[in-house]
């Protein structure tokens, strides 16, 4: 490893698998961040997404990838943690009509700080994280006005924070972007979108299925840029 590599700054990463937090990887890559991957199976229905998370950093090359493991299955409160339908076949209007039930209660909050314990330890400052706030965005934790308080937050209740060792900073790269911004940004990048996985409610082979939110925002979004998307999808 060469001295430059050397000086790079480390960045927890959260990594889902997904096509939008595959992106945020690339992104902090591209800024010049070490990129530690943290991906969490939470009792997620679309456990699936687990195997493309470690397909995304392995093909993408980060410093460390850890899996951690809760169940938020406990709580339920979700179509992704209870045996509640996932909906489906919905068009963009219904989809930003309140917030859906594929929401998991507080997860970014969770994760959040699962990623700034870790990044404390690595004495790292920068956490990436795939949000987005513009495609039917009903999640309450995928907002601006959320990372800045997780922001402020981290900054208070760290040991590094309050000693003055560095600030804490929530990167949020695709926050304002349509999801065919995030796709061509993506492709600049080098993702290949083919090892992601976005669908809520995939089949017992793990093939999306093509008609969650989801999968059809995914899809009209590829559709719409004249390109075909790469990953499996069930029929």
């Amino acid at each position: 490893m060469s001295g430059i590599e050397n000086e790079k700054r480390p960045a927890v990463v959260l990594l889902s698998g997904g096509l939008d937090s595959a992106t945020a990887l690339a992104e902090a890559k591209a800024a010049g961040f070490e990129p530690y991957a943290l991906s969490i199976a939470y009792g997620q229905r679309h456990a699936v997404e687990m195997a493309a998370a470690r397909r995304v950093a392995a093909a993408q090359g980060v410093a460390r990838h850890v899996e951690l493991t809760i169940d938020l299955r406990a709580f339920g409160g979700s179509a992704l943690t209870a045996d509640v339908d996932v909906p489906k076949d919905r068009d963009e209007a219904e989809m930003a009509g309140s917030i859906p039930i594929t929401y998991v209660p507080a997860r970014n909050t969770v994760f959040l700080s699962l990623a700034l314990g870790w990044a404390e330890t690595l004495g790292a400052f920068d956490l990436f994280v795939g949000v987005n706030c513009v495609d039917y965005s009903g999640y309450p934790d995928c907002r601006p006005e959320f990372l800045r308080a997780f922001e402020a937050l981290a900054n208070l209740a760290t040991k590094a924070g309050v000693e003055g060792a560095g600030a804490f900073r929530i990167h949020a790269p695709l926050l304002k972007l349509t999801k065919e911004e995030i796709i061509r940004r993506g492709l600049e990048l080098g993702v290949d979108y083919g090892l992601t996985h976005s669908c809520y409610d995939p089949t017992p082979e793990g093939l999306a299925c093509g008609r969650c939110d989801s999968c059809r925002l995914r899809l009209a979004a590829f559709a719409r840029l004249g390109l075909t998307d790469p990953a499996p999808y069930a029929g």
